[in-house]
């Protein structure tokens, strides 16, 4: 309980970050003006049959400067992904239509605003690395973090 107690308040003061755990198979994911994911990391129970996640933009800044949205990939496929959702249009959430390699995605959303959508747990493989990311130009080389079935 000690352990437990201390974590917590480590996590609570910034001196670790623990990875966002799911309850009830949902999270909620926050982002800002200053292009950050309030996790670097995402559990996903396999006991799931969908995992879904609140995208909240906690900033003030609208979609079009600074818009933001969640693109669920293996962490070997992020790289070209983000490229080519960089091609689609802001109409297009920065997502290529049909991309075989998105999981799963958000839509594009600005300050104040907020979206859902659901992963499906099925197309998660154990001992594959997953990414998530936002596809918004130039952000994913920042706004990232890893996402595993657990």
């Amino acid at each position: 309980m000690k352990k437990i107690l201390m974590t917590v308040a480590l996590c609570a003061a910034g001196a670790i970050a623990a990875p966002a755990m799911a309850a009830d198979c949902a999270l909620t994911v926050e982002s800002n003006d200053a292009m950050q994911f309030n996790t670097k990391s995402i559990d996903v129970p396999k006991s799931c049959k969908k995992f879904t996640v609140t995208l909240k933009h906690v900033g003030k800044m609208p979609k079009t400067s600074m818009g933001h949205n969640i693109v669920v990939s293996s962490t070997a496929d992020m790289a070209a992904v983000a490229a080519d959702g960089m091609k689609a249009t802001a109409a297009a959430d920065y997502v290529k239509a049909g991309d075989a390699r998105v999981i799963a995605h958000s839509k594009m959303i600005g300050g104040g605003e907020s979206t859902t959508f659901d992963i499906d747990v099925a197309k998660l493989k154990a001992g594959t690395d997953y990414s998530f990311f936002c596809s918004f130009p130039g952000h994913y080389s920042i706004m990232k973090g890893a996402l595993k079935l657990i």
